[in-house]
């Protein structure tokens, strides 16, 4: 599906607008180097549509550098049409190879003369950290290069004139997250996702046999994907490049699994990364383990090595909306960018696109190999960044319990409650609660039901075992109830001075769910009319017209009339009438009264005939189904992990205070703001909330909905990125707070 919605521009203000950056007159060339990753095609899309949506010039460069240094039909114009139906493609439609050719410079005098020949003085770069480094020498030695070019009479002075700079945009694609100054590369979310398929579906053939699974993940040099995926599946055991194992690992892991099994868990999974090593350096292989396992424990062990896989597949929602995003602000980079402009990279901070250093990236990612091979593995984990060192402090918290001797008690009870829609992810989230306050010396206590549960005394002593297996397990265990504490608040408070609670952490709220599935592929000339949950939030609808390309998303933040439908009706017959003969339109629930589903399927059905004919489908409650994504996962075990430890200081701060009055900043809702995650007092938030709707006052999504529509060909106004100034690149201080 390629398209997107209404020709009205955003609510609030607009500091610039894309009509000031003119590509006229600029060329643009893109190209796909290294390894593939899954969410390549949906950058290329991006730059594609974009750059021709602001008037430049794109040129496709066919398998990366090699195609660059051969030219000819190699270098191609690319159009409109020729990046539809892209995004749910894995892999890179224009091709990638390693390219020997580039590293001399002979090659790169040859791919200058084909760019200088098309007049393309922008690039745009989608790869590794080495097809990076590739196109800063390239640029740092361009002038030189067309020089050189036109001593040999390959090039007039006029092209040395008119071409005389090249600029350079990067973006990271790569399925091992291993370059430093951005939180997620392109194709590292669709990666997990292939590898907690495989565990998932181990994990019941496991449970069966009672067996140990090895399972063997990519990673080279960099622990990313096994960290992470040891976390969303609860792993027994992970090893990584950047945090090899203590000296005595191999007893310490067998004392381990005999523990786990000795508390009735009928499996154990131990993950790998590929480039694992101990403190010497040397390689510790899954084959290893196995016969490790084996010798000293007799269990049945299993090695499954996923290789390729984690390559392949449909790219997530998540890589499709990353890569998206990233593409548009490439080419406004390339757009901005003065002659003297370094090469730049676009990368995620939180959930905010920022613009980093190109070299100074790639430089602290070479550190990090430079320290592992010192051995200075500390150091290794501080440079992956604040992502990589919590996920690793926070593995190692779930994954470890110490011996009740060890946790001093705080003689504090903890309780913990699911409330309103079931959400994937609830599960993962209590289980870390659970596990951190037990570590830091809490007894921790399960409220079943929700508010209405908690009232009549459904509450229970829960404990570090009771949690395992929970990570992967789709609804909520607790049960949950949308009923609101109002009516039970004299019964709830009882409640609590007989199990003498003394804080407790509520997962839930305003509806929430990240997961959406849509398949709307096949047909010609045809319309799919989709209605998303969310209630009064358009954020499913919206981020899922992004990922899936659709050409309309009514959302009830954004009014739309009569007017709207009429021009979007208009936008897909006129679409129709090109190679792109197929359409999407995606509406929230509750966007508005009166324009139902039912209504827009009947106009669009009435005013396409002839040219389109629609169908229409409401999800419904399958988007709360079914298990969590990777992403659902490790949020939730994360924030849940960090609420804990924010209730354990405050009830610290209590203590010997005799009785506790409530202040305003002792009920807070934790979530992710811009860059930090951020407690937030409920009193400030009760001014920020449209309680009718039950949704923000202002939502920080809205500001891509314009990006959707430019991919979409309507004439929008865009608001650049904050971050059109390049950051410098640092590694966090002790004092940052970490993100997710």
């Amino acid at each position: 599906m390629d398209g997107h919605d209404s020709p009205q521009t955003p609510k609030g203000s607009l500091r610039k607008f894309l009509e000031q950056l003119s590509g006229a007159g600029k060329a643009i060339g893109v190209l796909t180097s290294g390894g593939d990753a899954q969410g390549m095609n949906a950058a290329v899309r991006a730059v594609v549509r974009m750059g021709i949506y602001v008037g430049a010039k794109v040129y496709f460069i066919y398998e990366g550098y090699q195609g660059m240094v051969d030219g000819g039909s190699n270098i191609v114009e690319a159009d409109w049409e020729s990046v539809s139906s892209i995004l749910q493609v894995g892999g890179t439609i224009i091709g990638s190879a390693r390219c020997q050719d580039f590293r001399t410079r002979e090659g790169r005098l040859k791919a200058a003369c084909n760019l200088v020949q098309l007049g393309i003085t922008s690039l745009c770069v989608i790869g590794g950290d080495g097809s990076l480094t590739g196109a800063h020498i390239f640029q740092t030695e361009w002038s030189g290069l067309l020089e050189e070019l036109a001593r040999d009479g390959k090039i007039s002075t006029e092209q040395v004139q008119k071409h005389g700079h090249l600029n350079v945009v990067g973006m990271v694609g790569s399925i091992d997250n291993d370059f430093c100054g951005t939180d997620m590369t392109i194709g590292t979310d669709s990666a997990l996702h292939r590898i907690i398929e495989v565990v998932d579906a181990i994990m019941t053939t496991a449970q069966s046999h009672q067996r140990t699974f090895v399972l063997e993940v990519m990673g080279r040099h960099c622990g990313y994907l096994a960290l992470v995926s040891a976390l969303a599946c609860g792993a027994d055991w992970v090893f990584l490049p950047e945090s090899p194992p203590e000296e005595g690992w191999q007893e310490n892991m067998c004392i381990k699994l005999s523990e786990n099994r000795a508390r009735k868990k009928r499996l154990n999974i131990i993950i790998v990364a590929e480039g694992a090593i101990d403190t010497q350096n040397k390689p510790i292989t899954s084959e290893q383990i196995k016969e490790l396992v084996v010798t000293q424990l007799g269990y049945d062990t299993r090695v499954t090595i996923l290789g390729h896989v984690q390559r392949g597949g449909t790219p997530s929602a998540f890589d499709r909306i990353l890569a998206s995003r990233m593409g548009v602000e490439a080419v406004v980079a390339l757009l901005q960018a003065t002659p003297e402009t370094p090469a730049c990279v676009v990368s995620l901070s939180g959930n905010q696109a920022v613009r980093l250093p190109l070299m100074e990236c790639v430089q602290m990612t070479q550190e990090v190999q430079k320290a592992m091979d010192e051995r200075r593995f500390k150091d290794a984990v501080r440079l992956r960044g604040r992502s990589f060192e919590n996920n690793l402090n926070t593995y190692k918290r779930l994954a470890i319990k110490l011996p009740d001797s060890e946790i001093p008690k705080s003689n504090c009870n903890v309780g913990v409650v699911n409330v309103g829609a079931p959400a994937a992810g609830m599960n993962a989230a209590v289980r870390a609660a659970v596990r951190v306050g037990i570590s830091e010396g809490h007894k921790m206590f399960a409220v079943y039901d929700g508010f209405e549960g908690f009232a009549k005394g459904q509450i229970k002593e829960i404990g570090w075992g009771d949690v395992g297996g929970w990570t992967g397990q789709g609804g909520s265990i607790l049960g949950t109830k949308r009923t609101l504490p109002g009516k039970y608040l004299e019964d709830i408070a009882a409640q609590m001075r007989t199990h003498g609670i003394s804080a407790l952490l509520i997962i839930g709220g305003f509806e929430t769910c990240d997961r959406i599935k849509q398949s709307a592929s096949g047909t010609k000339r045809r319309v799919f009319i989709i209605e998303t949950m969310g209630g009064f939030c358009g954020y499913l609808a919206n981020m899922g017209g992004l990922a899936a390309g659709a050409d309309a998303a009514y959302i009830f933040e954004e009014p739309f009339d009569i007017r709207d439908l009429q021009s979007n009706v208009e936008h897909l017959t006129e679409k129709m009438k090109t190679s792109i003969q197929r359409g999407l339109v995606l509406r929230n629930e509750s966007c508005s009264e009166n324009y139902t589903t039912d209504f827009i399927y009947q106009l669009y059905s009435e005013e396409g005939k002839g040219v389109f004919d629609c169908r229409k489908n409401v999800l419904g409650h399958m988007q709360q189904g079914g298990a969590p994504s990777p992403f659902d996962r490790n949020f939730g075990t994360k924030i849940s992990a960090r609420a804990m430890q924010w209730i354990s200081s405050k009830l610290r701060e209590s203590v010997g205070k005799g009785k506790k009055f409530l202040s305003e900043d002792c009920v807070c809702v934790l979530g992710i703001s811009k860059r930090t995650l951020l407690f937030q007092p409920v009193a400030e938030l009760k001014k920020e909330t449209d309680f009718e709707h039950r949704i923000p006052k202002e939502q920080w999504w809205l500001k891509l909905r314009p990006l959707m529509k430019i991919l979409a060909k309507y004439k929008v106004s865009f608001e650049v990125s904050d971050a059109s100034q390049l950051e410098p690149v640092q590694p966090r201080g002790p004092e940052e707070p970490a993100a997710i």
